[in-house]
């Protein structure tokens, strides 16, 4: 019998709730809700990291980013012992390829003294020549900031080239919606600023609203490449034979979301549809980890994880082939996350290292550096003088906003622009502190009921249970899984490990 083809497909900094299955009232989804109308939706999936090449890391190896070492780190370098689930896959029988982005920002080989370093993307060998032409601009949904990439071509341009009765893992990873957006493209999309959800963590704001609907722009564009592959393998008869994987890497690039361990960070999107073996109209609430795709798709495709390193997660197979909604698959009831560095944004480079564990009703957050700027420092030097400090919070004299000179793990966007550039005003400050001021060691947050993560529960009467069960499993999961911040030798080796993008300067705090 033929093995199921697998199309795999990512989006980058799309948060939980922005999709139209989940509810969004202005991100429409019909690809990406048919996947999860049709098979199994995961309402609880946590990215093994709230930043992208950390949380791809854990994807392709199924283990968590600290378990890594520099592969698990944002911009450092790839290890040729870090072997991805896809490359076992090509060994057994299926075409591999991808589209887009894949398990990056990484430093891969380019010389031979690199012997260490892997030479090729861990997401697989590039299939991405084919490109809009001169007239991109007079296409549907076309927003200013997305990729050039014809994503759904490339696609099938490896369909028409691979051997037909071949099966095959093809791994789409869109670009969107990742920064920056092409700022009021929304208008022309037809939206309306009246249609936006803005969380509690953000200013309701005409600025903050039409932020957000460029957002959408960007994931629908992803969306309807999406509903392309959908329609061309049905077209082709291949739809059904095919294990349809949607995700996205990590949470929206807004403050307080992307690069932060809270919900809006790590919780994600995920939906799989199989209707031949798996059954469909299903709501798993589960909590679901992203070190559990590799063994999930091994089992499915029938290979080992032979000249794999050891696999932390554990595959959720059961829970796609049971008719029973509440089966767990799974011996644990919570989802790990962590990071480290994001962007280049603090002295000599330091991350802000946190570690998370979301069980299905409380998210629990370890802040391991504590005295450190969790948004990045608020100060930094001039990039063409280090002998001089740009101004506190990176406002110039004249009250505006100097672009990558403060908080640097934020993204720049016009969210960000305005906390900033109003951060003394009453009404905004609270969101200005939510977003950059530092953080206490411990949170805990009742996400069922403030899924924004507003109200920290940490020492509160009636949470001193559930509090001391997270951070015991929490503590007991990083020991057993070796991470160097709890178990050593060198507790500070994330912040020796190279970065192969920019640098920028700060002071010495």
């Amino acid at each position: 019998m033929k093995s199921p083809n697998i199309l795999f497909v990512i989006s980058d900094d799309q948060s939980f709730s922005h999709t139209s299955f989940a509810g969004s009232s202005f991100v429409h989804t019909p690809a990406f809700d048919r996947v999860a109308r049709e098979g199994v939706y995961f309402a609880n999936c946590i990215a093994g990291s709230p930043g992208c090449a950390p949380s791809r890391s854990s994807i392709v190896t199924g283990r968590y980013p600290w378990q890594n070492e520099q592969s698990g780190q944002h911009a450092s370098s790839w290890l040729k012992k870090y072997v991805p689930f896809i490359d076992v896959l090509g060994e057994n029988g299926y075409a591999t390829g991808r589209t887009g982005k894949g398990v990056a920002p990484f430093q891969y080989a380019k010389k031979p003294a690199d012997s260490l370093w892997r030479t090729t993307d861990a997401g697989g060998i590039a299939h991405s020549n084919i490109h809009y032409g001169d007239n991109k601009e007079e296409l549907e949904g076309y927003a200013k900031g997305v990729s050039g990439l014809d994503y759904f071509e490339n696609f099938k341009s490896f369909m028409e080239n691979k051997e037909k009765e071949q099966p095959f893992f093809f791994w789409f990873g869109a670009s969107e919606p990742h920064r920056a957006y092409e700022k009021g493209s929304w208008k022309r999309m037809g939206k309306q600023l009246e249609d936006v959800e803005v969380p509690d963590f953000l200013p309701d704001n005409d600025e903050v609203r039409g932020d957000l609907l460029d957002y959408a722009v960007e994931i629908e564009w992803f969306d309807r490449h999406l509903g392309k592959m959908l329609k061309y393998l049905e077209d082709i008869g291949e739809l059904e034979n095919t294990i349809v994987i949607v995700t996205s890497d990590n949470g929206k690039p807004f403050p307080r979301a992307k690069a932060n361990a809270y919900e809006y960070g790590i919780h994600v999107p995920l939906a799989v549809r199989y209707p031949k073996a798996f059954p469909g109209g299903r709501i798993n609430d589960a909590p679901l980890s992203f070190v559990d795709i590799a063994p999930t798709i091994l089992e499915i495709a029938g290979v080992s994880a032979e000249g794999m390193m050891p696999i932390t997660g554990q595959s959720f197979l059961n829970i796609l082939t049971s008719e029973d909604h509440k089966v767990k698959g799974r011996a644990m009831d919570y989802a790990l996350s962590g990071r480290e560095r994001h962007s280049s944004s603090r002295y000599q480079n330091w991350g802000y290292p946190q570690r998370a564990i979301r069980s299905k009703d409380y998210l629990y957050i370890w802040n391991m550096k504590p005295e450190r700027w969790p948004a990045g420092a608020p100060q930094k030097h001039d990039p063409k003088d280090d002998t001089r400090l740009l101004p506190m919070n990176g406002i110039g004299s004249d009250g505006n906003y100097i672009p990558q000179s403060a908080y640097t793990d934020i993204d720049d966007c016009p969210t960000k622009t305005y906390l900033l550039e109003h951060n003394q005003d009453s009404d905004i400050q609270f969101y200005f502190d939510l977003a950059v001021a530092k953080r206490p060691e411990f949170e805990l947050y009742d996400i069922q009921n403030d899924p924004a993560c507003l109200d920290n529960l940490v020492g509160k009467t009636g949470y001193a249970e559930v509090e001391k069960r997270l951070n015991e499993t929490l503590v007991m999961e990083l020991i057993r899984t070796k991470d160097p911040r709890v178990v050593g030798p060198d507790k500070d080796v994330f912040d020796t490990y190279k970065r192969y993008s920019p640098i920028r300067s700060f002071p010495q705090p």
